[in-house]
C-alpha cells in the first residue's frame, strides 16, 4: 500500500526530498556559522589578551621614560661635582705622597669617586635612547662572541658554559646591541651563581628558529643553576635599579630589556625546571 501511495502522490515524495535537501543545506550553513563564530570568538579573546599585554608594556614604557628623565638629570648633576672632587683628590695626592697614611686615604677617595662615576655612566647609558641598527647578521656568531667575551669571568668563577643551536642563524638584528644583551645575561647568571655560594656551576645557552610564535623569528634562552628568582620578584626583575645582589647597580637586566624592546621583541624570566632561572628572548 505504501508503494501505491507514493506512486499516487509523486509530488509529495518530491517535496519531502526537497525539504530534506533544504534541511541539510540549512544544517551545513548553521555549522559554518558556528565554526565562524567560534573562530571569531577565539580571535577576539586572543586580541584581548594581546591588548592587555600591550597596555601593560605601554604603562611600563611610560613609567621608565619618566624615571629615565629624572635619572639623567640627576646623573648630570652628580657628574659635574665628581669631576671637581677627582681633580682636588689628584692635587692632594701629590701633596701627601710622602705621608703613607694620608696617601692611602686619598687613594680610597679616588677609588670611591671612580666607582660613582662608573655608576653615573651606567645610568646615562640606560637613559639614552636605544635604536637598533638592524642588518642581516648571524645570531650564532653574535652569541659565540658574547660567550668568548665572558670567558675570563666564567673561568674565574669556575662556571661551565654550553651553547646549543644551529651553526648559522641569520636574522635582522643589531649585532652589537644583541651581543651586549647576551653578554649581560651571561654575566648576570654568573653573578647569581656566585651569590648563592656555590662552588662552580653551569650556564647554558640555547637558540633557534621560532616555528610557532607569531611574528617571532628566533629565540635565545639563557639558563643557570643558581638560586633562581622568587615568583614575587619576576615582575620587578627588569626594573632599573632593582637588584637582589649585594653589589651591582640593578641596570644590567634593565638595559637588556631595552635592547630587546628596540628589536620589537620580548624577554621573559621564569624559574628553571630543576633549579635556577631561565631568561628567554624572542625577536
Amino acid at each position: 500500500m505504501l508503494e501505491t501511495a507514493v506512486a499516487t502522490h509523486p509530488h509529495s515524495a518530491q517535496r519531502i526530498e526537497e525539504l530534506g535537501r533544504m534541511i541539510a543545506a540549512y544544517s551545513e550553513v548553521t555549522d559554518r556559522l558556528q565554526r565562524s563564530h567560534d573562530q571569531l570568538q577565539n580571535t577576539v579573546q586572543s586580541l584581548r589578551v594581546e591588548l592587555l599585554e600591550k597596555d601593560r608594556l605601554l604603562e611600563r614604557r611610560n613609567r621608565l621614560a619618566a624615571l629615565g628623565e629624572m635619572a639623567a638629570g640627576m646623573a648630570h648633576e652628580i657628574r659635574n661635582p665628581l669631576g671637581g672632587i677627582q681633580l682636588y683628590a689628584s692635587m692632594l695626592a701629590r701633596d701627601v705622597e710622602d705621608r703613607p697614611a694620608s696617601a692611602d686615604l686619598v687613594r680610597k677617595i679616588t677609588a670611591g669617586v671612580r666607582r660613582m662615576d662608573s655608576l653615573v655612566g651606567q645610568v646615562l647609558q640606560f637613559t639614552r635612547e636605544i635604536r637598533a641598527n638592524r642588518i642581516h647578521a648571524d645570531v650564532a656568531a653574535v652569541i659565540a662572541q658574547a660567550v668568548e667575551m665572558a670567558g675570563d669571568r666564567l673561568s674565574r668563577a669556575n662556571i661551565r658554559c654550553s651553547v646549543q643551536g644551529p651553526e648559522e642563524l641569520m636574522a635582522n638584528i643589531d649585532p652589537l646591541l644583541l651581543g651586549q644583551a647576551v653578554l649581560n645575561l651571561v654575566l648576570n647568571a654568573t653573578e647569581a651563581i656566585e651569590q648563592s655560594g656555590q662552588s662552580g656551576g653551569a650556564v647554558s645557552i640555547a637558540y633557534g628558529h621560532c616555528e610557532s610564535a607569531r611574528r617571532r623569528a628566533f629565540f635565545i634562552r639563557v639558563r643557570d643553576d643558581g638560586p633562581g628568582v622568587p615568583a614575587e620578584l619576576v615582575e620587578k626583575i627588569f626594573d632599573p635599579f632593582f637588584t637582589t645582589k649585594d653589589t651591582g647597580t640593578g641596570l644590567g637586566l634593565a638595559i637588556v630589556h631595552r635592547i630587546v624592546e628596540a628589536h620589537d621583541g620580548t624577554i621573559t624570566c621564569a624559574a628553571a625546571p630543576m633549579r635556577g632561572a631561565v631568561f628567554e628572548i624572542r625577536i
